[in-house]
């Protein structure tokens, strides 16, 4: 056996389903390998939607997801999806050929250093120097990838050890001595945060990505105790959306609920998030007066930006339990009184005054769906529509570039979803700037007919750029403007075979969208909306939590043009 086969063999004995890459000279043993393998293997257009919809694979289904890149170029190509798989804890593992062992470092023909260009990118990486190590490496990756915070591996394997002679084993233990990931929580700082909560009189919850693995321990936790719960951009499918306890989204574009609830809270229970920037603003007017119970299974982010009180290193699916477990129902009733006061005053709300608008057109996606499908988004002004008007009711069925927020994201995460979900619908919310990142994964969806709708909101500009731009930037409005060049993108979608529609104004777009979404088959939804539409609330760079701009979302007397909108 070759080092080629070895390589998928070992893949197989791990799980491996379904591979997406890109064959190229450095990889091509393995492709041949592959010529004779039940591996399913997902042509991509380019190596970046390779990562892209790899990623998507794990966050749809939980199973590490694999991409296939040569060397020089096509590892290269690799290095923003394994950026955003590293912000967002996917687990991918990455397999790239390169140049034979001899030629390393000599400048060969497409030859880059991949092992030290994704060092910095991934969770752990290999170059492959003896054949016989494959097994044990492979083990070792999808071990370090799935296991403890979820991050990306790359395996680089040089040319002629995929064409070496393999004499070892495949029955391999993994041992690795300097990595044991803390799963189970410690009792006394469980007894600890269970004090602290139970002292509480304004608490509030915050679920962030980790809690994707940990659905049913966060909501028996909510259930129990009746705390009120936000769940961050990564978050959204942990917690059901619209139900009494949700206060939606914190952070930049949150709900004026969820933010006000963070600035008057005095305790936090941070469970499975980073407290990223976007989500707090101005750390020292991040909830001035709370103290903070941080859960997360990586320790390197407790207390990295916002200091924990209570820190608990663990996996959600062990401390939560035991957490509930201490505690019973909290009297907090005057605390929630204030909240539904401010749910009230500030309802999910946009202006209808204008020509069709993204918000319309996401709601009524969420309309005709009832949020049971998977969703996933490009990225800018969208993005945070989606977010707060089209959550999902599961968990793995909201699929984001957060970290990273990457533009490009959205379209191959369709695919990779798809492919983890076969047969439920997948929405894809996107721009007319992001979604040509990527544009070229149509052949892709048209080759394995994936039930894949791409919703573009086109307003002809980059949407997010010029908001800043109009709101700090005195409304200098530089290199922006898509309009003038962009396609039209449903005869470019019938190009690739799949069906296009190019969509003017709310009549259309309300009788179309239940019925491209019944036929269960490909297709491309351009709707053309209006150009200068912000996302409200906002909290700008460098301000607190506290000094949100609410803009369409503050009440205004006898607001004919308004719709409020109810999520859940």
């Amino acid at each position: 056996m070759k080092g080629a086969q070895v390589v998928l063999k070992a893949l197989e004995r791990q799980g491996a389903e379904v591979i997406f890459g890109h064959p190229g000279g450095a990889i091509m043993p393995v492709y041949d390998a592959l010529y004779d393998e039940k591996l399913r293997h997902v042509l991509v257009r380019h190596e970046q939607a390779g990562a892209h919809a790899a990623d998507a694979y794990y966050r749809a289904s939980g199973r590490v997801g694999v991409v296939f890149a040569t060397s020089g170029p096509g590892a290269t190509n690799l290095v923003t999806g394994l950026a955003t798989a590293q912000m967002d804890s996917s687990a991918v593992v990455a397999v790239t050929g390169n140049v034979p062992l001899p030629l390393i470092g000599t400048d060969a023909f497409q030859e880059a250093d991949v092992y030290g260009i994704t060092g910095p990118i991934t969770k752990h990486n290999y170059l492959v120097k003896e054949v016989n190590d494959i097994p044990r490496i492979v083990a070792e990756a999808f071990y370090i990838a799935s296991s403890g915070r979820p991050g990306p591996v790359l395996i680089d394997v040089p040319k002629d050890i995929q064409l070496a002679e393999f004499t070892g084993s495949f029955e391999v233990e993994v041992d690795l001595p300097g990595y044991k990931p803390t799963v189970v929580g410690h009792a006394g700082q469980i007894k600890r945060a269970a004090k602290a909560i139970r002292g509480a009189r304004k608490p509030i919850m915050m679920v962030g990505g980790g809690g994707q693995t940990a659905f049913e321990e966060v909501n028996t936790f909510a259930e129990k105790t009746g705390i009120p719960v936000i769940t961050t951009l990564m978050g959204i499918g942990t917690y059901p959306a619209g139900v009494p306890q949700s206060l939606g989204m914190p952070g930049m574009h949150g709900t004026v609920t969820a933010n006000r609830a963070i600035t008057h809270c005095d305790l936090i229970v941070g469970a499975g998030l980073r407290f990223d920037d976007r989500v707090t603003g101005k750390i020292s007017r991040f909830a001035p007066n709370a103290e903070v119970v941080h859960i997360d299974i990586d320790p390197a982010e407790i207390s990295k930006l916002v200091r924990a009180h209570v820190p608990v290193v663990g996996d959600l699916r062990d401390v939560l339990p035991r957490l509930t477990a201490e505690l019973g129902r909290l009297d907090i009733d005057e605390w929630w009184e204030t909240l539904e006061e401010w749910k009230g005053r500030y309802p999910e709300r946009f202006k209808l005054d204008k020509p069709l608008v993204s918000q319309e057109v996401i709601q009524m996606f969420r309309e005709a769906t009832g949020g049971d499908c998977v969703v996933t988004t490009e990225v800018g002004q969208h993005q945070m529509f989606a977010a707060r008007l089209f959550p999902t009711n599961r968990p793995r069925t909201w699929i984001t570039s957060g970290g990273l927020g990457t533009m490009g994201f959205g379209l191959p995460a369709a695919i990779g979803a798809s492919f983890a979900r076969p047969g439920e619908p997948v929405v894809c919310i996107a721009g007319d700037g992001s979604v040509q990142m990527n544009i070229q994964e149509l052949a892709t969806i048209y080759r394995h007919q994936l039930p894949i709708i791409i919703a573009i909101c086109n307003n002809g500009m980059l949407g997010m750029v010029r908001q800043w731009q109009e709101m700090f930037h005195a409304q200098r409005y530089s290199e922006v403007y898509l309009a003038d060049s962009n396609p039209d993108f449903a005869r470019l979608a019938e190009a690739y075979g799949i069906d296009g529609f190019n969509i003017f104004d709310r009549e259309t777009a309300a009788e179309l969208i239940p019925e491209v979404l019944a036929r269960g088959k490909p297709a491309v939804m351009n709707f053309v909306v209006y150009e200068s539409e912000k996302v409200f609330p906002m909290i700008p760079a460098g301000a607190g939590v506290d000094e949100m701009i609410i803009g369409d979302q503050e009440p205004e007397e006898a607001d004919l043009a308004t719709k409020e909108v109810k999520v859940g």
